[in-house]
């Protein structure tokens, strides 16, 4: 094995697939969570249980790695900025305070004229009532929340009252585009100002929850430049190290807009395991760890399917998948509705 032992905060799916890229890379992981049945034990070497804010158990944590890196973004912090003192975490602590925050993220981007969708800060029911010509429009949480969680759908003023909305949170309102479709770039940044970026992934969701994701986009070649170069000029702006995701809308005139930035390998990407030479986790493992950076090779185009809730028996239950079919199973010991169990992957 190699001497290296990259610490992984969180301790879901994308924990999971970072300790098998890991695996391939001879690295040994050890996952922190505060969930005690985090799917992430499954698959990596070591796993250690405590709160997000037990100094203890992060001291213990830090004393074990080289590195330290997180497979979600709503980590409090000063956890990672604690932790950072001991070993180096990256992504940066201040790239991942700035994401955690959708106003100040769309307040970042604005500035590299960079477009958004419009958006006004809310902190009180009566500041929505003024703005109808936004409707209509998400209200979201300004923190947390993910696939939905937090979002408020806002056709007109008088479905306020219906929505029981908890305005002792502060929200931020964005502006609905009439959408063609939504994208998302995968690029990874390394230390020393090199990155490889993939092609642009097609994205379906339902029930805001991703649901299919494709390559190659059907989409111009004037939105793949764009995708791509705002990607890269994000990703330099932030000084980021590793793997990070654009997400991206594209309106019914095919203008393009940043939806928001995931500071870290991303769902989407899932398909790169099977579709690239290298996969956005071996990628970002590489960029954390200070490894070599490989040239980047698509190998065949792709579609993945997330598996959601009970759609997951059945592919448990069934082996005959096909050889261009591949098959991820989260180990998640509960089924839930809505949540991601597994997925697959077909090469095509």
């Amino acid at each position: 094995m190699s001497k290296i032992n990259l610490g992984i905060i969180g301790g879901g799916q994308l924990g999971s697939m970072l300790s098998v890229a890991a695996k391939k890379l001879n690295i040994k992981t050890t996952i922190y969570s505060d969930d005690l049945n985090a799917p992430a034990q499954n698959f990596c070497n070591e796993f250690i249980f405590g709160e997000y804010n037990d100094t203890s158990k992060i001291l213990e944590f830090a004393s074990k790695v080289d590195f330290i890196t997180y497979e979600f973004e709503n980590i409090p912090f000063e956890t990672l900025h604690e932790m950072n003192k001991l070993k180096p975490v990256l992504p940066k602590p201040s790239v991942n305070r700035l994401i955690q925050h959708r106003l100040a993220e769309k307040d970042f981007i604005n500035k590299l004229n960079i477009r958004t969708t419009r958006y006004a800060s809310i902190e009180k029911k009566t500041d929505i009532e003024p703005l109808e010509d936004f409707l209509p429009a998400i209200l979201k949480t300004t923190t947390m929340g993910y696939d939905g969680k937090g979002q408020f759908v806002i056709n007109k003023i008088n479905e306020l009252d219906s929505l029981n909305i908890d305005f002792s949170k502060d929200y931020i309102l964005e502006k609905r585009v009439k959408l063609k479709k939504e994208i998302s770039v995968i690029i990874t940044r390394f230390a020393n100002n090199s990155y490889e970026i993939y092609d642009p992934i097609e994205n379906t969701h339902e029930n805001q929850i991703l649901k299919h994701s494709k390559i190659p986009a059907e989409i111009s070649d004037e939105i793949l430049k764009q995708s791509k170069d705002w990607s890269v000029r994000l990703s330099e702006e932030l000084k980021y190290i590793g793997t990070l995701c654009v997400e991206f809308f594209i309106d019914r005139n095919e203008n393009l807009y940043v939806n928001e930035i995931a500071p870290r390998v991303h769902n989407s990407g899932h398909l790169t395991i099977n579709a690239y030479n290298i996969s956005q986790f071996e990628n970002h493992i590489r960029a954390v760890c200070s490894l070599e950076k490989i040239p980047l090779k698509k190998l065949s185009n792709a579609k993945m399917i997330n598996l959601i809730g009970n759609e997951i028996t059945h592919y448990r239950k069934n082996s005959n998948f096909k050889d261009n079919e591949f098959f991820f199973d989260y180990l998640k010991k509960e089924i839930k509705e809505k949540r991601k169990m597994g997925h697959i992957t077909t090469l095509i």
